[in-house]
């Protein structure tokens, strides 16, 4: 009866999740905040300065410009602003879903200091005149659109037209200004022009008994709007200096939305099937798990307001292999535990209890890096960073709490008795319970191999290899994109196939000529156009004018000052120490120093080979290559951190050790053990980064590439450099302090010693 309630729990439970999830995950979905990169817009980086010499820049006056800023953005309609202020007196505004973006921007950045001037440029009325509130967008008795001003002293403006209207023509005219800079603008000159900078001139011939101003001109009805509105928030009280900037066409936007999410779906699937031929009905039960997982990591980002990115959508990917990996190192012990003869009961127990220590030192050794990229990150590596943080707390959820739970309740129902087949063994594997042997006693296909013994030849590999790198770096070196650099990065993009001399003549007819011209690849429609010099806002709206007449299809810009392309480097490189340093402590803590400095050698190791394959194949470093190197450094410690702990209970179970042939035997067993673990989480990774690579949007292919070398360095670093080099340092122990007595050592180290029980 007991067995018979257990299985229609997990049904239920089953049931529960899909009527949960078929219910709610589309309403979630939809609320969930999308980015610049998945919906079109802009983001701009703003550096306050003083309006006039000598103010001074406070807290004050910061967060005064930013309310300034909002009531502007108001103006737009945009649902979700993000406005930011940060360390260094600057604000940091994103904005999605603006369709008109040169518009917002102008509308933003415009300080919004109003005057009226003669044609001498003499002040006769100022912004201060303004009654508070007083703009407002109207129309003429001839229906075009206008603004009408109310003022403070309705006297003032009659006796200031009386005034002007004395004047002979042509210089009885109110000029109207935004932004009159001293000593740079005129009206003599303006007026020649045919887009002049003052907003309007109208003549007058004679004195206006008005409370109210009215301004006229060739305005749409949106351009009196945003006018009025920009009036009514007020004048900025300071100067906002643009030092980095991004845009993003909705149609681009919406495109990489539809790649990523399809990619999305391809790498997921992917990584069900494997589990479910490899692991069979531990495998559906991941299959369940990790459907919960991606639910549940919508749900808290949709509950925390959390705004997705493509690298966000990245991590969400990513987590699903973390999340595997966390079934895999238990279901690969229940087997293992199996394979000696023990009871599906025993097994599953012994399983569960050995690989939590392992889980939860992987699990935080990655959250650590999560942390530092969160940290140091910024825009969309910030949202990644945010993800990727969730998705570790979820799928330590869903893959360790929820697979046990779910599995358990078949295991203690008796079902899976005498069943090896639905864990994936054949009979033939599994040794009878008198043979009393431990898991160190299996055989495994990897037992001819000698990893210990052959060590040397994998440092010297590896040694080559890292010279090789260093001499490519000293001829190629890096190519830096505008995120270390600065300047500006242009994606020009095409419904059909561009070639590169196509977007140079573009660019040429267009007045931004440039050499540096590079195609997404063979046949694509993307070309990314570097320039040395940072764009101003004119020029940004006139190559998007230009390009959208030629292909229509807006293109994405970012420009960085070189102020930020420092700071952005130094960022990076201070979250990359820090990263190292956060492991090797918690590692040396949580095992032992020669195995915390193992493991960071072998980050570095990892770190390298990316930035050397980078410069060999002149990939573009930005930001987000920072990113991946990062997560690559908490997949790599995540894969040592399981072999370190296996070497560690494959001490315990000597005892002592006297020889170095005891170490070198210690190490061989515990990679052949872990080695089809490693192979199976690197699998499953590998799926899903391979399905961004191929299916995702251009904007992250670097991104992918970076992910991909890195799993193919980590995993052979884990495997040859991090055991390797332990051994090596351990071997110096043993013949300096002779033979090492475990059992001691772990009383002098308690918490390394734990072994949490299930």
């Amino acid at each position: 009866m007991k067995a018979r309630s257990r299985i229609i729990a997990f049904f239920l439970l089953v049931f529960m999740l899909i009527g949960l999830i078929g219910t709610t995950s589309l309403p979630i979905a939809k609320d969930i905040n999308l980015g610049l990169d998945l919906q079109g817009g802009f983001e701009v980086l703003y550096q306050v300065e003083p309006l006039e010499e000598g103010q001074e820049i406070t807290e004050e006056v910061v967060s005064d410009t930013t309310d300034a800023l909002r009531s502007r953005i108001d103006v737009l309609g945009v649902s979700e602003p993000n406005i930011q202020i940060e360390s260094g007196n600057r604000i940091r505004v994103q904005l999605a879903g603006v369709e008109d973006q040169s518009s917002a921007r102008e509308l933003l950045s415009t300080e919004a200091n109003l005057s009226f001037r003669d044609a001498e440029d003499n002040v006769m009325l100022s912004g201060n005149d303004l009654a508070q509130g007083g703009a407002t967008a109207t129309f003429n008795q001839e229906g075009q659109p206008i603004v009408t001003l109310e003022l403070n002293e309705p006297g003032k403006f009659a006796e200031v037209t009386g005034e002007i209207a004395q004047k002979p023509a042509p210089d009885n005219v109110l000029v109207i200004w935004l932004d009159f800079e001293e000593g740079v603008d005129s009206y003599q000159e303006e007026r020649l022009k045919a887009d002049p900078k003052f907003v309007s001139d109208p003549r007058v011939s004679q004195r206006i008994n008005s409370p109210s101003v009215e301004i006229s001109g060739s305005f749409t009805v949106e351009e009196t709007q945003n006018l009025a509105g920009i009036l009514n928030a007020g004048a900025l009280p300071v100067k906002l200096e643009e030092i980095y900037s991004t845009s993003v066409g909705a149609q681009f936007g919406e495109q990489a939305l539809e790649q990523t999410t399809f990619a999305a779906g391809i790498g997921i699937a992917a990584v069900l099937i494997f589990m479910l031929l490899f692991y069979r009905f531990p495998g559906a039960i991941a299959v369940i798990t990790l459907s919960a997982y991606v639910y549940l990591i919508l749900v808290i980002f949709e509950w925390i307001g959390g705004v997705l990115t493509l690298p966000g959508i990245a991590a969400i990917m990513l987590g699903v292999g973390m999340a595997v990996d966390a079934n895999i190192i238990t279901y690969e012990r229940i087997r293992e535990e199996l394979r000696t003869g023990q009871s599906v009961r025993d097994a599953f127990r012994a399983g569960a209890r050995s690989s939590f220590s392992a889980i939860i030192d992987a699990n935080i050794t990655t959250l650590l890096a999560a942390a530092v990229l969160f940290y140091f990150g910024t825009s969309s590596v910030k949202g990644f960073a945010t993800m990727l943080i969730i998705s570790i707390l979820a799928s330590f959820l869903t893959a360790v709490w929820g697979s046990r739970l779910m599995l358990g309740l078949w295991v203690w129902s008796g079902f899976l008795d005498n069943k090896p087949g639905w864990f994936g063994l054949s009979k033939n594997k599994i040794h009878a319970k008198e043979e009393d042997l431990h898991i160190t006693d299996l055989t495994t296909p990897y037992d001819r191999f000698d990893f210990a013994g052959n060590r040397r030849k994998f440092f010297a590999a590896s040694l080559a290899l890292i010279l090789s790198g260093m001499v490519v770096l000293s001829i190629f070196q890096l190519n830096l994109g505008i995120d270390f650099s600065s300047g500006t990065r242009v994606e020009v993009t095409s419904e059909s196939s561009l070639s590169q001399e196509e977007v140079g003549s573009f660019l040429e007819d267009a007045g931004f000529p440039s050499d540096d011209i590079v195609m997404a690849g063979e046949g694509s429609s993307i070309g990314v156009v570097r320039y040395a010099e940072e764009f101003s806002q004119q020029e940004i709206d006139e190559l998007k004018s230009a390009a959208i007449d030629e292909y229509g299809i807006e293109p994405n810009v970012s420009t960085v000052s070189p102020t930020v392309g420092i700071e952005l480097a130094q960022n990076a490189l201070y979250a990359l120490a820090i990263a190292a340093v956060g492991i090797i402590i918690y590692v040396a803590f949580r095992f032992e120093w020669r195995m915390g400095v193992a493991s960071v050698v072998a980050l570095l190791h990892d770190a390298f080979f990316i930035v050397a394959a980078f410069s060999i194949l002149r990939l573009e470093v930005d930001i987000t290559f920072i990113a991946a190197v990062l997560t690559i450094i908490g997949y790599s410690i995540n894969d040592t951190i399981v072999t370190f702990d296996r070497i560690r209970e494959n001490m315990r179970r000597v005892k002592k050790v006297e020889t170095v042939d005891q170490l070198e035997r210690i190490v061989n067993t515990s990679l052949r053990q872990t080695l089809t673990r490693s192979i199976n989480t690197v699998m499953t990774v590998f799926l899903v980064v391979l399905a961004l690579l191929i299916f995702g949007a251009a904007s992250i292919t670097n991104f992918s590439i970076a992910l991909l070398i890195g799993l193919i360095a980590g995993t052979y670093s884990s495997i040859f450099i991090a055991a390797q080099l332990w051994l090596v340092l351990k071997k110096r122990e043993l013949n300096k302090k002779g033979p090492i007595d475990i059992e001691k050592k772990e009383q002098e180290s308690k918490w390394g010693s734990d072994e949490p029980v299930v």
